[in-house]
């Protein structure tokens, strides 16, 4: 894989095309962005990206039991490392990543010189990316399950104040807002890199739909809310999507990877 930039007169956003894996062409993050790039998880990159992997990475593939869910995992980290070496200028394939107690990956300090911060998910045949510099963010994306957005998986998941919340609304908003709390709630216990040992009744997140995405109460810390901000992302028809990062004053670039045939 390789990084191909737009033509010359014609603006937009660079985009990734089938290649080797070779160095891509550098990519510059600012101080001041976040970088969010959306990503089609076609099965047919799995070959292409297949050399890119860590041999654990390649393990944890082999792992899955039905070749779709196999091949949705060699894209996504696949294109993770192709993109991600675009910004540090190095191949994908030496990419050397660490995790946190509760799993949250980074690169190693030895690779992150600028301190480049990313987060990723992915859902069905979606992907979702996001880059930062010093600063801490979580991304998250959700296919709109029909059988997964009902009132007793809120119960299970969600605080009393956002099950109310739900209630109030009508049948035809309960499904979007159930996945706007979803992948607002996960997004900010994966900016915060604790996973599911922070409680999820602990916090609440806004849900109506058409209102702005955010942090409205934490229960253990009320600074909280003043660390963080919060923002729904524009994806495809069927898919919810948010974003959490540290601090304000920061705008978003986003790209997009084409889809290859």
């Amino acid at each position: 894989m390789k990084l191909h930039e737009s033509p010359a007169g014609v603006s937009g956003p660079p985009t990734l095309v089938a290649g080797s894996a070779s160095k891509a062409h550098h990519l510059v993050l600012g101080e001041d962005e976040v970088h969010v790039w959306h990503a089609i998880l076609d099965e047919a990159l799995a070959e292409h990206l297949l050399p890119v992997l860590s041999q654990d990475e390649v393990e944890r593939a082999e792992r899955f039991h039905f070749p779709r869910h196999r091949n949705h995992f060699i894209v996504a980290r696949g294109l993770l490392r192709t993109i991600l070496a675009s910004y540090i200028d190095v191949k994908p394939p030496e990419l050397r990543f660490s995790y946190a107690a509760k799993g949250k990956p980074s690169l190693e300090n030895f690779l992150n010189q600028s301190n480049l911060k990313f987060n990723l998910a992915h859902s069905h045949e979606r992907a979702i990316y996001g880059f930062t510099r010093n600063r801490e963010l979580g991304i998250d994306i959700e296919f709109e399950r029909e059988d997964l957005a009902d009132e007793d998986v809120a119960k299970r998941f969600f605080s009393e104040a956002e099950v109310a919340a739900l209630r109030t609304l009508s049948p035809e908003e309960r499904k979007t807002a159930f996945f706007h709390c979803w992948t607002r709630k996960e997004a900010y216990i994966k900016a915060r890199g604790e996973g599911l040992s922070m409680p999820l009744n602990q916090f609440d997140v806004s849900l109506t739909p058409g209102e702005p995405a955010a942090l409205l109460r934490n229960r253990t810390d009320a600074n909280e809310i003043s660390r963080w901000s919060m923002q729904s992302l524009s994806v495809d028809p069927g898919y919810v999507s948010a974003l959490v990062v540290e601090g304000h004053n920061w705008r978003i670039k986003t790209f997009r990877t084409p889809t290859w045939f």
